[in-house]
């Protein structure tokens, strides 16, 4: 069974996505990390879950199947991190849900470039301050997007209640 705030959440984990994904590249730029090729390499570690490590010795070659599978991997786990958080994140108010979204952020942080590198090491790479601050921007515009978007859902109606 689809679950009742499966859309709003969809609609959550692409805002926060693609909050994330602008301001990961904002901090390579202050960085001097080169950005382009650094989101083609990030595409290809991502893309190499579902294609295979065969993708990851490539260049920084514009591939579209890569940034596809790569683009659908990340909007998938944003689409399950906002499921997660949709319970909680919809009841707080604007001001907390960017704090605890902050540290929902940090708790992803840990299981993607701390847990699935167990099992995807070639993600090694991405670790650093740049990923940790994405990971706390993704979280706290997931929940504040939860937020805003709980607010906006009509109220199911009682039976036998007016509609005044």
């Amino acid at each position: 069974m689809i679950p009742p705030h499966a859309l709003p959440a969809a609609c959550a984990g692409i805002i926060a996505g693609s909050i994330a994904t602008f301001a990961q590249m904002l901090l390579w730029w202050f960085d001097g990390t080169p950005v382009i090729d650094t989101l083609l390499r990030d595409a290809r570690l991502t893309a190499a879950i579902v294609m295979g490590t065969g993708v990851l010795g490539q260049g920084p070659a514009w591939r579209w199947d890569v940034m596809a599978w790569a683009t659908a991997i990340h909007f998938a786990l944003s689409f399950i991190y906002a499921l997660i958080a949709w319970p909680l994140a919809r009841t707080l108010s604007v001001p907390a849900s960017i704090s605890i979204g902050a540290l929902y952020g940090a708790t992803i942080y840990v299981i993607n470039l701390h847990g699935f590198t167990h099992v995807f090491p070639w993600f090694d790479v991405s670790r650093g301050w740049v990923t940790i601050l994405t990971h706390l921007v993704f979280g706290a515009s997931l929940f504040a997007s939860c937020v805003l978007l709980a607010r906006r859902m009509p109220r199911p109606h009682r039976f036998g209640s007016s509609n005044r």
